[in-house]
């Protein structure tokens, strides 16, 4: 999956190595990057809800928080 701000994030780092960035720039790239970070966050804690923890008698020690994060989000189980 191809995420779009990746390759400005990308363009633009070259630039700053190549020579610089204006003002502008630098604000646009800080700017996507906390965009990029948002969707990253938003993966793991995706991935996190879909996450069970056993213990090695087969029993649920899921950490209470995340348990409480699943059953908010419609995970019942």
């Amino acid at each position: 999956m191809r995420i779009p701000v990746l390759d400005r994030i990308n363009e633009l780092s070259r630039m700053q190595n190549g020579g610089g960035l204006t003002e502008e720039e630098r604000l646009e790239q800080a700017s996507l990057r906390e965009e990029y970070l948002g969707y990253i966050r938003g993966q793991v804690k995706t991935m996190m809800r879909s996450v069970s923890v056993m213990d090695e008698h087969g029993k649920d020690v899921t950490p209470l928080k995340l348990a409480a994060e699943k059953f908010a989000q419609g995970d019942h189980n």
